[in-house]
This record gives C-alpha cells, sequence and structure tokens, in this order.
C-alpha cells in the first residue's frame, strides 16, 4: 500500500498517511490518461476566429470591367480571393471544439495520475493549514523546508480557501485548485502534489468509488 509523508506547516514531517489502493494503487491506464489530456486540450480551445468569404465583404454587384476589348483579364466582381480586399478562400470559421469523454474513463484517467505520482513518491500530505490572514511567506518557507523551492507544485484544498489561495498566487510555480475540481491534466503538469489533510479526504470521498 502505498504511503505518504505528512508534514506540519513549517515543514517538519510528523508521520505518514496510508493512501487508498482505489485511488493511489492502480496500474496506471496511459491511453485513458492521452484520450483524456487530447480532449482536454481540444476543449479549451475558443474556436471564435472567423474570416470572411466573398459572400461577406463588402463591394461587388457591379462587374469592374466590361467582358472584352480592354486587354486587362476578366474579372466578373471585386470580392474575388484574387482582389486586395476579396474575400478569403476556406479560411477559418467559428466552430464549437467541445467534446465529451465518458465519465468511467475520466475518472480511470484520474486515477491513473494520482497512482503514477503516489508510485513516484511526490505525493506530500500537509496537516490543515489556518491561515488568519494571507502569508506568501509563510507558504514560501514551508516550501523551502520540503526542498521544492524549484518545483513545479499543485497544492489542493478543500475548497477555496482565501488565505491559503492568496497566501500561494504570488509563488511561482505554485499553483492552489480544490481538490474536488482537480483534473488530470493538472497532475500532469506538476512535479509534485501536495494537498492538506481535509483535501485528501475530500478526494477520497469523491473519487475512490
Amino acid at each position: 500500500m502505498n504511503k505518504a509523508d505528512l508534514f506540519n506547516i513549517e515543514g517538519k514531517k510528523t508521520g505518514e498517511l496510508e493512501l487508498k489502493p482505489e485511488l493511489f494503487g492502480i496500474k496506471p491506464n496511459a491511453n485513458a490518461v492521452h484520450q483524456y489530456v487530447k480532449i482536454y486540450l481540444s476543449n479549451q480551445r475558443q474556436g471564435t476566429v472567423e474570416k470572411k468569404n466573398r459572400s461577406e465583404v463588402r463591394g461587388g454587384g457591379v462587374k469592374p470591367w466590361r467582358q472584352k476589348g480592354t486587354g486587362r483579364a476578366r474579372a466578373g466582381s471585386t470580392t474575388s480571393p484574387i482582389w486586395v480586399g476579396g474575400g478569403r478562400t476556406f479560411g477559418p470559421y467559428k466552430r464549437n471544439w467541445k467534446t465529451t469523454l465518458p465519465g468511467k474513463i475520466s475518472k480511470l484517467a484520474l486515477k491513473s495520475t494520482f497512482s503514477s505520482k503516489a508510485s513516484e513518491e511526490r505525493i506530500k500530505i500537509l496537516e490543515n493549514i489556518n491561515l488568519e490572514k494571507p502569508s506568501s511567506k509563510t507558504i514560501a518557507r514551508l516550501l523551502r523546508s520540503l526542498g521544492l523551492s524549484s518545483s513545479k507544485i499543485l497544492l489542493l484544498g478543500v475548497n477555496r480557501e482565501d488565505n491559503l489561495y492568496k497566501s500561494s498566487r504570488n509563488i511561482a510555480n505554485l499553483r492552489f485548485k480544490p481538490a474536488a475540481v482537480v483534473n488530470p491534466y493538472d497532475i500532469l503538469n506538476c512535479e509534485y502534489l501536495l494537498m492538506t489533510s481535509s483535501a485528501l479526504k475530500k478526494l477520497e470521498e469523491v473519487f475512490s468509488s
């Protein structure tokens, strides 16, 4: 069974916590993770770019010059794509890139990324942090004590804990997120995963089944 070290706010180890095998001890499924990341990144695309085609640009309606006798090439409209100010041929158009993935595959991808981090011993648990006011200095000192100052870190809390969030947002390479909305891409995109003991309990409640 995988275990994770437990630390206090000073960065000192105070014990170990067992991680549920249903969430942190499965064999990672690379195919499920690949599918999730591919769809996740696709869903980030806005799809708002658009160019006007020849029926949408201003102008046209009158033949620029007569068909024969001018010595110039035939032209029927100033909206032709070969004219300056004409429409765009096969230009981009507004579209919706959103797509979905079956819930079972999404959950399998999440469990796979958690299990991968656990097997690499890149998960650290923090005793519940109760900050009276935002303090980036306190969080920075904690990261130095853990030896993670130069690492890319994802910090999970129970909810949008304002003091913890505000203490984390000005620290480079540290991102705070509520545990209930974490996704596989977030976990893959960090080197170390930090979470409060309450966040761990929340994760096991929400995602273990």
